[in-house]
């Protein structure tokens, strides 16, 4: 299941969030770059006091503990009546009670 759920994301190119079982540590927002055999290609970004590092990293697949992917955001500087509605939805759009 989770080597379809990593092939999927790296489809997808979509951020994740992956727990190193092994190091006891998170990889934030990498992007699953490629998955040969059991071997699991991140890329992800790190910042350092005032540099920022790009990092390519492979691990095997039997050391991740967690993957996890976030469906969606809401930004913190946006107003609550500026965010969009059900009201806001075209009639054509909207689904039947």
């Amino acid at each position: 299941m989770l080597h379809r759920k990593l092939y999927q994301f790296c489809a997808e190119k979509r951020p994740v969030w992956v727990f190193l079982r092994d190091q006891q540590r998170w990889i934030e927002e990498a992007i699953v770059a490629e998955i040969e055999g059991d071997l699991v290609t991140l890329r992800y970004d790190s910042e350092d006091d005032d540099e920022l590092h790009s990092w390519e990293e492979s691990v095997r697949l039997e050391s991740i503990g967690a993957v996890s992917t976030r469906l969606a955001y809401v930004c913190r500087s946006t107003q609550a009546d500026e965010l969009l509605t059900t009201g806001d939805c075209p009639e054509a759009e909207r689904l039947g009670s």
